[in-house]
């Protein structure tokens, strides 16, 4: 839950977190496509949105930590 509420914080106005996580996925080096799920209409149309959000170039390097910090030793590994 902490790492939710941290990666929540670095996410700019008015984009949601789930927008916000596709878009930073699509945006890293060899991702050619996002495949995301929905269970209705409104998250399908909200993550087909999220191939025009912005993130500001901070977002890299905080969600980075995040992930370095809460989950890097449990699954890099299994990449």
């Amino acid at each position: 839950m902490a790492a939710a509420r941290e990666f929540a914080a670095l996410v700019p106005e008015g984009v949601t977190p789930a927008a916000a996580a596709i878009a930073w996925v699509a945006a890293q080096p060899g991702v050619s496509s996002v495949i995301p799920g929905a269970r209705n209409r409104a998250q399908a149309e909200g993550n087909a949105a999220a191939g025009s959000v912005e993130l500001p170039p901070t977002f890299d390097a905080g969600a980075h930590e995040i992930y370095d910090r809460y989950f890097r030793a449990a699954v890099h590994g299994r990449w």
